[in-house]
């Protein structure tokens, strides 16, 4: 089963969802806020990609992070703060049985058909 994470009213996850409904891609939706979000899960994220890919730090929560915090990130700094702000994670996250996409890429998304 593929699982779409992210927050509902986010554009990236508008598309996703959108295209995944187009092409008829069964998936289930996570949403960080209501449904929450667990360290144990993050680290799954984390194995299976690259921390510096899923921490976004082009969004408004990372610009709101003190400079001790962005400072002399690792993996588990990184994910301690994603944890604490879900906001901090890039968007979409599809997980599905073989592939972490992180991001809405269409071409990435075309494996899944």
């Amino acid at each position: 089963m593929n699982i779409l994470y992210g927050i509902k009213n986010c554009d990236s996850v508008k598309k996703a969802r959108k295209w995944l409904d187009s092409h008829h891609v069964e998936y289930q939706f996570h949403d960080f806020r209501s449904d929450g979000l667990t360290l144990e899960k993050i680290h799954e994220f984390i194995a299976k990609s690259d921390w510096e890919l899923l921490l976004n730090k082009r969004s408004t929560s990372w610009r709101q992070l003190t400079d001790e915090q962005r400072t002399d990130l690792n993996a588990e700094k990184a994910a301690l703060l994603m944890l604490e702000s879900p906001t901090l994670i890039k968007r979409p996250v599809l997980e599905s049985t073989q592939h972490l996409f992180i991001g809405f890429n269409t071409t990435n998304y075309q494996t899944l058909l």
